[in-house]
């Protein structure tokens, strides 16, 4: 089972360091990579393959929809941020802050609709 996870980690890793490699030769060719759901797609896979259990599988794949759209908050506020003038550290942490507080305030708006995550 170590094993196992070792792999879901290194293969994990390589994704993520093949973006932030490629960003250095192209930064357009590097989002396009990152913008795909591979982080939703690898944990989908991981998922399927420990249970194979297809209601999990797709409980996993409507949540991940209902939590994208406070997510772009981030992708908003970090790069207005760093134009501002704000060190990268700071940015980040902003952008980040705005991020969870998007995701509280759009939990909020989905229990009054009567969505449950």
């Amino acid at each position: 089972m170590a094993v196992y996870f070792l792999l879901k980690v290194l293969i994990t890793a390589i994704v993520v360091a093949a973006v932030s490699d490629l960003a250095k030769r192209s930064s357009a060719l590097a989002a396009i990579l990152a913008s795909l759901p591979l982080t939703s797609i690898l944990a989908l896979l991981w998922l399927w393959y420990d249970t194979r259990d297809s209601v999990q599988v797709s409980l996993l794949t409507r949540q991940i929809f209902f939590a994208l759209l406070p997510s772009l908050l981030f992708f908003i506020i970090f790069p207005l941020l760093l134009r501002a003038g704000w060190r990268f550290g700071s940015a980040l942490s902003g952008a980040i802050g705005f991020m969870l507080g998007g995701y509280f305030v759009y939990v909020w708006i989905l229990a009054r609709l009567g969505i449950r995550l």
